[in-house]
């Protein structure tokens, strides 16, 4: 597989080479949802089944997939998305998929719960890193861990708030997922939560992170978090419109229309099916992303026409990672870039900003 050129195939040739090299347990760590696994069927329905409605004698000799984020200028609006313990995937882990967004211009989002610590991701990255945080019940821990991401460089927090306790995954518990004795969780170190190389074993998760997160966080909390830093805070887990407004109100500098990767509550909707609603919601006040399913860059179209302003990738980049390390991950971004590069071309949108509701409801 090492002299096929990665960026020609598709994300779901892509996925079959990464079950290929991964190990069932860390595959099926990647690959699972929570209970019947149908929310994470649904994400990637909810998109195929919007048609776009293209414009035809458009002039796009030449497109410009650039726009920012919260501010900051990106080459594409694809950002990586927070997942946990990348280092299963490769042994480069974090570092890997981090530089592999620089390769694209892209943003790039650490989670909790990476095997990598902040500083040495931030000092791999050649784009903005945002942080991906959990409350924990020990305010005083959280407020540490806020300081040195602060002092790393990260540039924006993102808080998620649809895991006060963790979704059931049913592969997980059958193969008694457990970390390899040589991976930790490298963010907390000195918060009073540090997991120890090996400590997470047995099905060990689900009893770590109830012992970690706090289940009675509530919006009084955002507006703690807020008081405590200066980064902007992106609330990350938001699938109703009521909540959204709820952001606004509260503070939020954005929100991530997000079920988890359908890895939290089954049965909860597709991001694609409220994403209208919320945008609608929040009527521009702040800026709205959406994962969940984007295995397209038709799907990247379709949510910036629904209001979006980027969408976040997870499993895609780490199955690239898998795949060949860096050089995957970044096939994973090239491709979604380049299929979202052609469909922009054959809707009739030289630019993201002319990407627009009636390219689905015309």
């Amino acid at each position: 597989m090492s002299e096929v050129d990665l960026t020609t195939l598709s994300l779901a040739e892509l996925e079959r080479v990464a079950s290929e090299r991964l190990p069932p347990m860390a595959w099926d760590y990647y690959a699972s949802g929570a209970d019947d696994e149908r929310t994470l069927a649904d994400n990637v329905r909810a998109w195929r089944e919007r048609a776009l409605h293209y414009r035809v004698l458009v002039d796009v000799a030449t497109r410009d997939l650039s726009t920012t984020i919260l501010g900051a200028p990106v080459a594409m609006p694809i950002a990586v998305a927070p997942t946990a313990f990348h280092r299963l995937a490769h042994p480069d882990g974090e570092r890997a998929t981090v530089a592999a967004a620089g390769d694209h211009g892209a943003l790039f989002i650490l989670s909790s719960l990476s095997n990598t610590p902040i500083e040495d991701v931030v000092a791999a990255a050649r784009g903005p890193v945002w942080f991906q945080l959990y409350v924990y019940r020990d305010r005083a821990a959280t407020e540490a861990l806020v300081r040195r991401v602060e002092a790393a460089g990260a540039t924006a927090l993102v808080l998620t708030v649809d895991a006060p306790q963790l979704g059931r995954r049913e592969r997980d518990v059958r193969n008694r997922f457990a970390l390899p004795a040589d991976l930790g969780v490298a963010n907390l170190a000195g918060t009073g939560f540090a997991v120890t190389p090996g400590a997470i074993a047995e099905s060990g998760l689900a009893a770590y992170f109830a012992s970690l997160i706090d289940p009675s966080l509530s919006w009084r909390d955002l507006a703690w978090l807020r008081g405590i830093t200066r980064l902007p805070v992106i609330v990350k887990g938001v699938i109703r419109a009521d909540d959204a407004r709820r952001a606004i109100d509260h503070g939020a500098a954005g929100i991530v229309v997000s079920n988890h990767g359908g890895r939290q509550l089954d049965t909860s909707p597709a991001t694609a099916t409220v994403l209208p609603a919320i945008t609608a919601a929040v009527a521009g006040q702040l800026e709205v992303l959406v994962d969940g399913g984007i295995r397209r860059g038709t799907d990247v179209i379709k949510a910036l026409a629904l209001g979006a302003r980027a969408v976040l990738v997870g499993r895609p980049v780490l199955w690239g990672l898998a795949a060949a390390g860096r050089a995957g991950a970044a096939a994973a971004l090239a491709i979604l870039r380049r299929e979202l590069d052609l469909a922009m071309a054959l809707c009739g949108a030289p630019s993201i900003a002319a990407i627009d509701r009636g390219l689905l409801e015309p």
